[in-house]
């Protein structure tokens, strides 16, 4: 189910109710800014995510941020870090 943020708000109970039998989608300019779900079903996705060790959840993000990562990496040795040269108990000759 789909509603606009306005109706969620004019209607706050209702899509409450609603959740309980099936997530409801809020719309903001047109998309999906936020999801109602009942207590029960959020309940089940933070076990979920629990669940995961620390090693999946770190696979996960090496993923999905994987270019951003190498981008970070490829900026570091080319330029090395932005504070090299400003820590003062370093001699600076």
């Amino acid at each position: 189910m789909q509603v606009t943020a306005t109706e969620a708000k004019n209607r706050l109970g209702f899509y409450l109710s609603q959740a309980e039998r099936e997530p409801v989608h809020v719309l903001k300019n047109e998309r999906v800014a936020g999801v109602i779900v009942s207590a029960a079903r959020y309940a089940e996705l933070i076990a979920l995510e629990q669940k995961k060790t620390l090693a999946q959840r770190k696979r996960e993000f090496n993923e999905t941020y994987k270019d951003w990562i190498a981008e970070q990496n490829a900026h570091h040795e080319a330029q090395g870090l932005w504070c090299e040269g400003l820590v003062a108990w370093r001699d600076q000759s």
